[in-house]
């Protein structure tokens, strides 16, 4: 009798290193962005220019989707790539999404003066890498790769 090599328990025992690999991915992309909400002011309070609810956050800052990341990086994730993930005077006076506020007013630092660890003089007021209101033709344009709030 001949016994096959995919046996319910060899399977298994293949599975444990994905899940294993996958859990760990989850954890490092935690982690990083949890780091990078901390070289910005307000970096883990900045609204979601989806909802209407004021206490809606957008977790991944420099990404399209809010709250994982991924490859889609809106355009202050560029910036702050480009400004080696360093809030500096030049990121902050930089308007990256094109909506007319510079980054630090939006992200509560309109005087540029914020440092990490330092509490920011004023709340996040909105989102620096999408422009709003997302729904204006204005933004719509200048928006490209992000996929439009839900109805």
């Amino acid at each position: 009798m001949l016994v096959s090599d995919n046996t319910p328990n060899k399977c298994m025992k293949m599975m444990y290193p994905a899940h294993i690999l996958a859990l760990c991915i989850v954890i490092v992309n935690v982690c990083c962005y949890e780091k990078h909400q901390k070289l910005i002011p307000n970096g883990n309070n900045v609204p979601n220019p989806c909802s209407k609810n004021q206490k809606s956050i957008w977790r991944a800052v420099g990404h399209f989707n809010p709250d994982h990341g991924g490859v889609d990086i809106n355009s202050f994730g560029k910036d702050f790539m480009l400004y080696n993930k360093t809030w500096t005077t030049e990121l902050c006076l930089i308007d990256s999404d094109g909506d007319g506020k510079i980054n630090g007013e939006e992200l509560g630092d309109p005087s540029c003066d914020w440092t990490p660890g330092k509490k920011p003089k004023g709340p996040a007021t909105d989102h620096p890498g999408i422009c709003e209101p997302v729904d204006s033709d204005m933004c719509k344009r200048r928006n490209q790769g992000f996929k439009q709030c839900p109805k």
